[in-house]
């Protein structure tokens, strides 16, 4: 009979605290002119934890340019994370733009819009 596990949910852990040790990392660590105001949204590991995936918005600049930027320094955040973490494996760091925020202002633009028309209808 397999032994189970006494951490279900470590995969959930790691990925929360990688969350908030590269918040920390790209505020106070990275000097990149580039990446702006960067809020790390969710980190989604691997469960072999050998890759994750950041997903961050950006409230000042240029969301392509910040995405770049991120990934060619994923290499200098990850030793950071290395640090920091007191896992066996630290994983690559894959960076993308999160686009919900900008979904969700949309969809609440067109609701408003749809309403308005309504209300003028009635």
């Amino acid at each position: 009979m397999r032994k189970k596990s006494s951490t279900p949910n470590r995969g959930f852990r790691v990925a929360d605290q990688i969350q908030r040790d590269l918040t920390e990392l790209i505020a106070r660590e990275l000097k990149d002119p580039r990446v702006g105001m960067v809020t790390v949204q969710s980190v989604e590991v691997t469960p072999d934890y050998a890759h994750a995936k950041v997903y961050f918005s950006v409230l000042v600049g240029d969301p392509k340019e910040c995405e770049i930027a991120l990934n060619q320094a994923a290499g200098f955040l990850r030793n950071g994370l290395f640090k920091r973490l007191m896992t066996h494996t630290v994983p690559t760091l894959h960076f993308h733009f999160d686009q919900t925020t900008e979904r969700a202002a949309d969809l609440n633009a067109l609701i408003a819009k749809a309403v308005s028309s309504r209300a003028q209808d009635d």
